[in-house]
Parts: C-alpha cells; structure tokens; sequence
C-alpha cells in the first residue's frame, strides 16, 4: 500500500512518521489487497482556544470507494490513535457490506478552483467533477457515512437516473430523485 504522511503548517518528525505509518499500515491487513494508497495529514489548529488541537486526518483510497477518518486531541500520537480506531471500524464495516461486489473505481480528477471576481454577489470557488456510480440507495448511505459527508450523487441502479442522497437534521437520510 501506498501511503502519504504529511504535516500541514508543520514538521512531521520521523518519530511520528513510523508511529503513523505502523498504526495506519494495521488497515492494510483488514483489506488486503483493497486499498490502494493512504494519505494521512497532520496538522495543529492555529486557535489556542481549541483544547484538542492536534489534529490527524486520514483518507483511504480503495478499489471503488474512498474512505475517510479525523479526529483530534491534545496530543498528536492521541490523535494518531482515535484516528486508527476509527477508521479500523469503518473498513470492517465496508469489509463486511461491500467486499462481494465488483464495482469499477471511480477516477478521481483534481478540483480548479475558479477565480473569484470582486463583486456581492455569491460566486463558485471550488468545481468538483466525478465519476457518477449506478448503486443502490443503501450502498449510497454506506458511500456517505465513509465520506463523512452531508450528500451523495449517485446515479439510481433501478431507474438509471442521477439521485441525491442527504443526511436530513433529525439523523435520518432524504432522497431526491427526477421526475
């Protein structure tokens, strides 16, 4: 597997270089050949406020599906270690849901941001461009929840039309689908 360790706004030690590598390199067991590559960045919150500043954040490629894990704490090796426990727990439930089926990986293609111009009016500054995946709405909600996100694109296995999944305020999922 192939894993990226870098600090943001910071040194990344070769102390905690190793410590990160052993502890994120425990996933690649859980998944064998399914991952691909692993980013792990590093960073501290500039707020003296914040009592768990140290921040890890890890993004996991796999063969169709991106899963992604952060946590925090007042101590980076701490961090390293929630960060660990967490993701091990979401891929043993991606392990356990998806590893029977054979989906093709989409490709990930670097967002441009455009530039903004002066003016009030509200304006895009970041274009995202993706591969959009015929699935079921519950594999969708299993894509969500390993993003970490609050909606998921996805193009409906049953009607062939592009769909929306959200995560609704009261905790539970909404659908939006064309007529």
């Amino acid at each position: 597997m192939k894993m990226i360790i870098k600090g943001r706004h910071m040194d990344v030690t070769p102390a905690i270089r190793e410590y990160a590598e052993e502890k994120i390199g425990r996933i690649a067991k859980v998944l064998d050949s399914m991952i691909m590559s692993a980013e792990v960045e590093l960073f501290t919150e500039r707020n003296p406020s914040i009592e768990n500043g140290q921040v890890a954040e890890v993004t996991v490629y796999t063969k169709g599906h991106v899963i992604r894990a952060k946590e925090a704490s007042s101590d980076m090796y701490a961090a390293i270690d929630l960060v660990s426990d967490k993701l091990e727990r979401q891929v043993k439930k991606y392990k356990t849901k998806i590893i029977d089926r054979h989906k093709v990986a989409p490709v990930l293609v670097p967002a441009e941001p455009l530039v903004p111009e002066k003016s009030d009016e509200r304006v895009i500054v970041k274009t995202k461009i993706l591969e959009v995946k015929p699935m079921s709405p519950e594999e969708a909600i299993l894509q969500l929840e390993l993003l970490g996100h609050d909606f998921f694109v996805f193009s409906s296995a049953e009607t062939e039309e592009i769909s929306v999944l959200y995560r609704r305020n009261d905790g539970d999922y909404g659908l939006i689908e064309p007529r």
